[in-house]
């Protein structure tokens, strides 16, 4: 299968690198040295146990017009980075391309195909005035939840720490022949995609640590073992979760681990620095909008009592004011 991963950071980078050791053609859409490194040199993979692998067998392009059609689009940048691109998005496209974002968060698509009351409502947290669903035709969406970790170490070398998983799922419930296709292509690069009937359940589980973690680390500076290991932090994460798992509840999603399974969960990863952590000790801006500002908004939307994640949003806002302000 033709693939066109949009960006070669650490899980573009992964993704893509995987694909193309396994046989699959992959070009990547790039700019600056990630381009030139990946034009240069192919794309490097350094695995858990240190093993390097070079795919060469990959192409890189700033111009989309030059990419041509492929069968997967892959955005593969963070949720406030998506916009930029998404109107590129069709000239990748064919008449029978999927594309399967990868981004943290509630994704830009929720109600998308979703059925009900709020079917095809804007998440105006992640797509003000709905410009990313306008570019990308929802048709095209298979839902993807990215549990790998890696990171770029230098441009064209992603290193893997840990996970392989990116379960797939068709946004109205279906299990497809495409969506089959494409979690074939993820299998045989030695990833694990399995297929699911709700998607969006899965999302939800994903997020429910990743909206309480990502901020408070960040408002604190602490690790994931710190934060379940101080009372109080520890308790305002499981009030955050259960505010969560309220909204989730008003739009039909259930959760198959208990907050306190979840919390353990995160204590047992130890001494780890969040994404928005890292992202605010290096003066980025951090992924506030898709991880806890579509929460609060979904919360308002069902009119759910979310206080403490209003709290936490209003904090980390400020935060990434006061970040962009020092940049």
């Amino acid at each position: 299968m033709k693939f066109a991963i949009i960006g070669a950071g650490a899980i573009g980078g992964y993704l893509g690198a995987k694909l193309a050791l396994a046989g699959e053609d992959v070009t990547f859409i790039v700019r600056g040295a990630n381009l030139e490194a990946i034009r240069t040199h192919g794309i490097k993979l350094i695995d858990a146990e240190g093993r390097e692998q070079v795919a060469r067998n990959v192409r890189a392009t700033a111009d989309y017009r030059e990419a041509g059609v492929h069968d997967v689009v892959v955005p593969a940048m963070k949720a406030h980075q998506l916009a930029a691109v998404a109107a590129s998005v069709p000239l990748l496209c064919g008449p029978e391309t999927v594309v399967v974002p990868m981004q943290n968060g509630l994704p830009y698509w929720y109600f998308q195909r979703h059925g009900g009351p709020f079917e095809g409502r804007t998440l105006a947290s992640v797509d003000p005035g709905g410009a990313i669903a306008r570019a990308i035709d929802a048709s095209r969406v298979i839902g993807c939840v990215v549990y790998p970790a890696s990171e770029l170490v230098a441009p064209g070398v992603v290193r893997h720490i840990e996970g392989e998983r990116f379960p797939l799922g068709e946004l109205d419930g279906t299990i497809s022949a495409r969506a089959q296709r494409v979690a074939d292509a993820f299998v045989r690069a030695g990833l694990k995609s399995p297929l699911l009937d709700n998607i969006r359940a899965e999302i939800w589980l994903k997020l429910w640590g990743n909206l309480v973690f990502n901020p408070v680390s960040a408002l604190t500076r602490a690790t994931l073992e710190d934060i379940c290991r101080f009372a109080p932090t520890r308790e305002l994460a499981a009030q955050m979760m259960a505010e969560a798992q309220a909204v989730a509840g008003q739009l039909g999603i259930t959760f198959r681990v208990s907050i306190e399974r979840r919390i353990a969960g995160a204590e047992k990863v130890g001494a780890h620095k969040t994404s928005m952590l890292q992202d605010i000790e290096a003066g980025r801006e951090p992924e506030i909008e898709a991880l806890v500002g579509s929460v609060a908004e979904l919360a308002r939307l069902t009119e759910t009592p979310t206080p403490c994640i209003d709290a936490v949003y209003a904090l980390a806002r400020l935060l990434g004011k006061t970040v962009a302000k020092a940049g």
